[in-house]
């Protein structure tokens, strides 16, 4: 992955605050021509800085849902099988690597708390997986 200036990571702050934000407002934000706000966001597209773009949805559009985070443990040399077969669960929001209690860390959402256990059972049955241990998220108080 290439180097970021300054100019890169305040162009990516905007866009994480707004993913839709037109060429023209981010170039007044940042100071700068909208051409070189194009060629920026061409360049990090094309150098996968910038991987794709999505909607974020606040807790209430999903009345009910349920949130958990879940610490995946993992046998041997199995990482990379077990994150490509949970990349093929939708409920599975994100999936990072991770040092200490766990060596995959899951956010989840799911329907309710059936679908959950459901969701759990399935991560637990990817061969490769030897342990798993979930929170369930109440409140976001800063996102």
């Amino acid at each position: 992955m290439p180097a970021l200036d300054d100019l890169d990571r305040s162009l990516l702050a905007l866009l994480r605050a707004d993913g839709r934000m037109p060429v023209a407002v981010l170039a007044r934000e940042l100071g700068i021509s909208r051409a070189t706000v194009t060629a920026r966001m061409d360049r990090l597209q094309r150098d996968d800085v910038i991987v794709g773009y999505t909607v974020r949805l606040r807790d209430v559009a999903e009345p009910g849902a349920v949130r958990a985070v879940c610490l995946i443990e993992v046998e041997g040399r199995a990482t990379d099988a077990v994150i490509r077969a949970l990349r093929g669960l939708a409920e599975i929001e994100s999936l990072h690597s991770t040092v200490g209690d766990g060596d995959l860390v899951a956010e989840l959402r799911a329907a309710d708390l059936s679908a959950l256990d459901s969701l759990l059972g399935r991560i637990r049955r990817v061969p490769g997986v030897v342990n798993s241990r979930t929170n369930l998220l109440l409140a976001s108080v800063l996102r």
